[in-house]
């Protein structure tokens, strides 16, 4: 018998029980639609992670001042007081670095226009900050030269930022804002960074105007470096530590009293974090696969079972052991793509409802479709194989006397 007939035969079997068929595809069309939205879902998070990253700035390295130790105990990051304005100026001439912008931030500052107020970070930096960290301005002008080396009292605000103040990009611009007390002119506004909502709820001024006015600091918190080539950021990398550790005066066996981090760093977490994510979903949508796959060979055996005269008479007319055992493994398959196929259009329509609920951009791909028809078709070889051995191995005689 050719597998055009088998499958022939197999179609008007399968259609003669229609509801225990539909039943038995059931857990496949769940497992397969729990793999197509599942799998969008890590990619979306994937997106969402590197989109992230990417908005922090333009090919970055980000120097951090180190951690003190005060009788054996270390404190937290960047409490150390080892990066100057100096540092960043050094590490403006390296070869490979397109811009440097020094940062010193102030958490939890007070920020009040009008009637209302926030809390949020200010950040004292320069105007090379809007290319390291990629930010454009919206509405208004970012922080100028000139304002950075007089220090003078002028802001950007982030959009969460005006927002939380009650106010529009329009309004706010040429206002006057207090931060801790101290008065600041508003010269901008920033784009939304769409890379998550600290990005965008920030206050920058001039590093000086920091300094002097609320820190009274003289050094730095952080360094952003933004490299000229990402295919060279390990070079650049290297050649910052290098000339800080220099500048630092640090002995070849001390520890270094910075923190370096580059942005391919934080992709590679990123990518190990989303390759996670997608593993453990795949591997709830592979339990919801095998329940399905468990059900079709319970089906299957049970059919060998009620079709045991059937079986036999055929063996009595000449069929052979390979026509039964392939008949019964063409209903499995048929029974597993059939639910695939089912199970991928519920997938695809399911995927934006499951993507907006867990608030990721998840979009169906091609791959995630021919990987769920893939598992599919393994699993209803497998589900039907030993049934399928079951009905081939049937004694014609017995099988012609079983009640």
């Amino acid at each position: 018998m050719s597998y055009l007939e088998a499958l022939r035969l197999a179609v008007r079997r399968l259609g003669t029980n229609r509801v225990r068929t539909a039943l038995t595809a059931l857990g496949v069309i769940i497992g397969v639609a729990a793999l197509v939205a599942l799998l969008a879902v890590g990619a979306g998070t994937q997106e969402r992670l590197t989109s992230r990253i990417a908005s922090l700035g333009t090919n970055l390295l980000s120097v951090q001042s180190g951690a003190t130790f005060t009788g054996g105990v270390r404190g937290a990051a960047g409490s150390a007081t080892t990066l100057t304005r100096d540092d960043a100026t050094a590490l403006a001439a390296l070869p490979g670095v397109q811009a440097v912008a020094p940062e010193m931030p102030v958490s939890n500052a007070l920020v009040v226009a009008g009637r209302y107020n926030t809390t949020t970070q200010v950040t004292g930096t320069t105007a090379d900050e809007a290319y390291v960290r990629g930010y454009d301005v919206q509405v208004g002008t970012f922080l100028s030269a000139h304002a950075v080396a007089a220090g003078l009292r002028v802001a950007v605000l982030g959009p969460t930022t005006v927002s939380d103040l009650n106010s529009t990009p329009e309004r706010i611009v040429g206002t006057a804002i207090t931060i801790d007390g101290i008065p600041f002119q508003v010269v901008g506004v920033t784009q939304p960074k769409g890379g998550g909502a600290n990005a965008d709820d920030v206050v920058f001024t001039p590093i000086n105007a920091v300094q002097q006015r609320l820190t009274g600091a003289s050094t730095l918190r952080t360094i952003g470096v933004s490299v000229a080539d990402p295919d060279q950021i390990g070079y650049v990398s290297a050649q910052v530590s290098n000339l800080l550790r220099y500048r630092h005066n640090l002995a070849a066996d001390a520890s270094d009293d910075f923190v370096l981090i580059s942005q391919n760093q934080l992709l590679s977490v990123a990518a190990d974090q989303a390759d996670t994510l997608r593993n453990f979903l795949i591997g709830i949508a592979a339990i919801a696969l095998l329940i399905g796959g468990i059900g079709i060979a319970n089906t299957m055996l049970v059919s060998v079972r009620e079709r045991t005269r059937e079986i036999g008479t055929r063996k009595a007319i000449g069929a052979r052991r390979r026509d039964i055992g392939r008949q019964f493994l063409v209903e499995a398959v048929i029974v597993s793509l059939g639910g695939a196929l089912v199970g991928v259009l519920v997938g695809i329509v399911a995927t934006g409802p499951v993507g907006r609920a867990v608030d990721v951009p998840a979009h169906p791909s091609l791959n995630a479709v021919l990987f769920a028809f893939g598992s599919a078709l393994v699993v209803g070889v497998v589900a039907g194989y030993w049934p399928a051995r079951q009905a081939a191995g049937l004694d014609p005689v017995e099988a012609l006397r079983y009640e």
